[in-house]
């Protein structure tokens, strides 16, 4: 990995307390506590998963916690649960909470609504009759072509509800990159929204799903929501179906299906960071008992809370932390239909003083766009509400973390950054943000019922302050079960490298106080003259630059050296692109890693290819230094338009 000259940020980081009025209120008050907890949920993780099931409702639930070890293994096997009663059903029937606000929903064009956990479970059952009419039953597969709306929800739960397995594409990808998805699922309906807004432009989703159904034998039927009434929408007789008119003759109950614990519940697709999407596929009820720990005890999330998750639908965050996880503990969570700095860069903060929002979640990618749109825009609104930011998606660089908890957490609110991955279905490293001091990048510690290493090429753990191979040794309820269609692959992708060790894929540090820092991808590590330097760590050097938004360095081949750094940098607005600003920025990075580590060059681009989650595809950015094109799979990319600016940017050299 890096050499330890790269790590002295790691090793120096301060350690900064969670206030004392946040702590009272955690479910875990102290460091001491946290450890006492986590080492015995390790000693008996049955006894901690039985724990967190005594909290939720089930049909059937036998003696048995954990079958099986990796790769084959099962949580609570013959146990009977269902997702959709456990995040709505057990709401609406307690009189405490029937009339509660499940979700507010605001639109990027102004629109509002509110829907309690009564009005939800109705319109979950409802939705759940026309699935159930249309033949669809367990196991079968539907695709969702939609943004965060109610309805959204309202159909991903109906599917709970009935077994059927949902996969949810982001509502900006290609018809190439739905169409891709359904034929992989082997879909029977697709449901999209006619449209949706997008920085005031109205996006054609129901055109690009008729492009992408065209001549696909499996799909059925196609339930279209007009999202936007005015939107050009057409419709094919005997296929495509008008949700509005569907539900108001739909029967108004549908008993919940009995689930084993261990059945697919939802497919979902890897953002093609590094190469073909992977079909993900997760249990319900261990999705369910996975996301309901990581949500109770990483966010402290509460029924009082007025709790707010930027992510996309299309992104499994959204899945975890508001779907089932936040519904599951019967909170109010806000769902916005939109670019969070649109239609001016304080939209975000106008929706947090708006719902009176206690704790946000969100992306570095969301949080360094507040940076760069500044502290005066933060100034016109009051967030004295806010008590914890979340964070995971990418590494979040200090400087970023800093301003955010200076001027959007008013100095007080408590950062908590994550990791975790579409295959964990959760995060395996978090703070317990009452009892674990914060570290600026840090990804805090594992997290209870996980045993995280950091290891060698032979799987030998290595010491403290040493960069190494991220694995969990040990199952837990959220972990994926498979790759749909190609099991095979599931094994080869996650469990040969390591024996018995689910491998991440990522490389990592854990420090002196036992916190974790993820530097990246272990394919995001370039050797350079026999030196291992991780990218994460030039990147942060380089986002230490006043002048620098963003950043990301990639590996390019050299006959000498056997590869040479080259860094993508995106500008704050206003600044132009100079020899001078490339001579600073090379210079920095040898200050704080090292002269071995200067980039070749420093090229500046207007914007980075990301995912719909926000990390930066830097595959994409080797294929162009290399190639001239991109010539992998395109479609994890959020915006198309991107990559023909970045050939621009770059051959423009």
């Amino acid at each position: 990995m890096a050499e330890a000259s790269g790590i002295s940020l790691i090793a120096e980081s301060e350690q900064i307390q969670p206030p004392e009025s946040y702590r009272l209120k955690s479910y875990v008050q102290s460091y001491e506590d946290y450890q006492t907890l986590y080492q015995r949920s390790i000693d008996n993780p049955a006894g901690f998963w039985a724990s967190v099931a005594d909290e939720l409702t089930w049909d059937e639930r036998g003696a048995t916690v954990i079958e099986g070890d990796m790769p084959n293994f099962r949580f609570f096997p013959g146990s009977s649960i269902n997702v959709a009663v456990n995040c709505v059903d057990r709401h609406a029937e307690n009189p405490l909470t029937k009339n509660k606000v499940a979700l507010f929903f605001e639109g990027e064009n102004g629109d509002r609504r509110a829907v309690t956990y009564l009005q939800l479970s109705d319109e979950v059952q409802k939705f759940a009759s026309i699935l159930r009419s249309f033949g669809l039953q367990k196991g079968d597969v539907v695709s969702v072509y939609m943004q965060n709306l109610v309805e959204t929800y309202v159909v991903l739960l109906a599917c709970f509800r009935l077994g059927v397995v949902y996969n949810t594409v982001f509502a900006g990808f290609s018809a190439e990159a739905l169409r891709e998805r359904i034929v992989s699922s082997n879909a029977k309906m697709v449901v999209c929204a006619n449209a949706s807004y997008r920085r005031g432009r109205v996006l054609q989703l129901k055109q690009t799903v008729d492009e992408a159904v065209q001549g696909v034998a499996s799909v059925e039927q196609v339930v279209v929501f007009n999202r936007i009434p005015s939107a050009d929408t057409p419709m094919t007789a005997g296929r495509d179906y008008d949700y509005d008119a569907l539900m108001a003759a739909a029967k108004p109950s549908c008993p919940a299906a009995k689930l084993d614990c261990n059945d697919p519940g939802l497919l979902i697709f890897t953002s093609g960071t590094s190469g073909r999407p992977k079909g993900i596929v997760h249990a319900g009820g261990g999705f369910l008992l996975g996301t309901y720990a990581y949500t109770k005890y990483q966010l402290d999330l509460r029924p009082e809370d007025v709790y707010w998750n930027t992510a996309d639908i299309g992104w499994l965050t959204s899945h975890i932390f508001v779907l089932v996880g936040g519904l599951a503990l019967g909170t109010t969570t806000i769902l916005y239909e939109g670019a969070l700095d649109y239609p001016q860069p304080g939209r975000l903060y106008e929706v947090v003083e708006r719902y009176r929002v206690n704790k946000l979640f969100s992306a570095p990618t969301a949080y360094r766009m507040m940076l760069k749109h500044g502290e005066e825009v933060a100034q016109r609104y009051d967030l004295s509400t806010l008590e914890l930011l979340v964070s995971v998606g990418e590494p979040f660089n200090p400087e970023a973390w800093h301003w955010v908890r200076r001027v959007v957490g008013g100095g007080k609110a408590v950062i908590n950054n994550t990791w975790g991955q579409t295959e964990t279905g959760g995060t395996p490293l978090a703070s317990l943000p009452g009892a674990v001091p914060m570290k600026p990048g840090s990804c805090g510690v594992p997290f209870f019922g996980h045993k995280l290493d950091v290891v060698d090429l032979d799987g030998q753990v290595v010491a403290d302050g040493t960069p190494g191979y991220l694995v969990v040794r040990n199952v837990f309820p959220s972990l994926a079960r498979d790759v749909f269609g190609d099991h095979d692959r599931y094994l080869k992708s996650y469990f040969s490298q390591v024996p018995g060790a689910y491998f991440t894929g990522d490389s990592a540090v854990r420090d002196a106080d036992g916190q974790y820092w993820v530097l990246g991808r272990v394919d995001d590590v370039i050797n350079v003259s026999g030196h291992r330097i991780s990218t994460m760590e030039m990147e942060s050097s380089l986002i230490q630059h006043e002048a620098v938004v963003e950043a990301a360095v990639v590996g390019q081949p050299d006959e000498v050296r056997g590869a040479v750094p080259v860094a993508f940098v995106t500008l704050e607005q206003g600044l132009a692109p100079s020899v001078e600003l490339e001579t600073a920025l090379k210079a920095q990075i040898v200050r704080d890693i090292g002269p071995f580590a200067r980039p070749d060059k420093v090229v500046f681009v207007e914007g980075m290819p990301k995912t719909r989650s926000g990390k930066i595809i830097r595959r994409m950015l080797r294929e162009i230094i290399q190639e001239g094109t991109v010539k992998g799979d395109v479609t994890g990319l959020e915006d198309m338009d991107i990559l023909e600016q970045l050939v621009q940017d770059i051959s423009g050299r």
